[in-house]
């Protein structure tokens, strides 16, 4: 598909400055990019490509204001991260989809498939499972027994959803995604451990994105619950009885122990870690690597192991590689003012 920097722009509510009628027909980074392709500026440490780029056009924010010539179309719109995912997404929207159930797919003879839905080849849909409409199944993908999937969801190939499952509408689930394994729950007996059961399940709201090979465990009794629009990168943990709010967003490897309540609107940085039986405040920042051991209270952004406010963070890693010499001084202090004490005496 081709478009010309005025059809974007009309698309997209922006203005363009440069040649109207230049195409594109491609995407690029805007450090590669080449004649025929889009692009877009939005963190302020790539400007100096803008002046150098190959790109046709390039998408910027309204209050944008260049120091050199730039030699590309650029077309102004409020934000130009935001209008990107529009244009990427109008694209993917444009490409056929797949539907049809492939030859070795299995389908229990109580579940139920809705219209425009593809079954792809060696998927599994259990017992009395409810699969909505103009969803994708794609092959390899495991769906238990009475579980229920909402219209217009993605399922990749090896993902497993195991029994009892809810899953919202416009959710993806990426490939090796594992929802409602057991929780990690064991009683200490004598020298060994006595499995807990976990009898409950996992809800997903609608619009909710799952990295691949994340694990969501089912609860204990009750649901492990995934509010609408939370994403989630790859290689997280949710733990069972976890509860993550609305709009909330975590970045790859972190984890979340048992019975946590995460708020709406959270920040989530790579490899954070969150102790089990803590609440989490809505709007609340983690940046990566925290170790959060109790609850937060407040929208605070919070960092380091265990995780302190920011702005104490970092007034003190100011201070960790003067530990030695501050040790040192401290010794020395201590001596002088036992020296100083035993003539005072004499």
């Amino acid at each position: 598909m081709e478009f010309t920097a005025q059809q974007i722009a009309n698309f997209l509510n922006g203005t363009v400055e440069g040649n109207p009628e230049v195409t594109v027909s491609r995407f690029s980074k805007i450090e590669e990019g080449k004649p025929g392709s889009l692009t877009f500026l939005a963190n302020p440490k790539y400007e100096d490509y803008i002046y150098h780029t190959q790109a046709s056009i390039v998408l910027v924010n309204d209050d944008f204001t260049p120091s050199a010539t730039i030699h590309a179309t650029i077309v102004k719109v409020p934000n130009a991260y935001t209008a990107l995912a529009t244009l990427l997404t109008l694209v993917e929207q444009s490409r056929s989809k797949k539907t049809g159930i492939g030859s070795t797919a299995f389908i229990a003879a109580s579940a139920t498939v809705g219209d425009d839905c593809y079954v792809g080849e060696m998927a599994y849909v259990g017992e009395q499972s409810v699969i909505g409409r103009h969803c994708l199944i794609h092959p390899h993908a495991y769906i238990g027994d009475r579980v229920t999937v909402g219209d217009h969801t993605i399922i990749y190939p090896h993902v497993t959803v195991y029994d009892d499952c809810i899953i919202g509408q416009n959710c993806i689930l990426h490939a090796g995604a594992v929802i409602g394994s057991d929780g990690f729950g064991f009683a200490p007996d004598s020298e060994n451990y006595k499995k807990i059961p976990q009898l409950g399940n996992v809800i997903l709201e609608d619009d909710v994105e799952i990295g691949a090979n994340t694990a969501v465990d089912r609860a204990v009794m009750d649901s492990t619950v995934i509010r609408r629009g939370v994403k989630l990168d790859n290689l997280i943990q949710v733990g069972h009885n976890v509860e993550i709010g609305e709009h909330t967003v975590m970045a790859a490897q972190a984890g979340i122990a048992g019975s946590t309540k995460v708020g709406r609107h959270c920040m989530v940085g790579g490899q954070a870690g969150m102790a089990g039986h803590i609440r989490i405040a809505d709007e609340a920042k983690i940046a990566a690597q925290a170790g959060i051991m109790r609850s937060i209270n407040k929208p605070d952004t919070v960092m380091g192991s265990p995780a302190i406010p920011v702005k104490d963070y970092l007034r003190s890693s100011v201070l960790f590689n003067k530990l030695p010499d501050i040790y040192r001084t401290l010794n020395r202090l201590e001596k002088e003012v036992d020296e100083l004490k035993q003539n005072k005496n004499k």
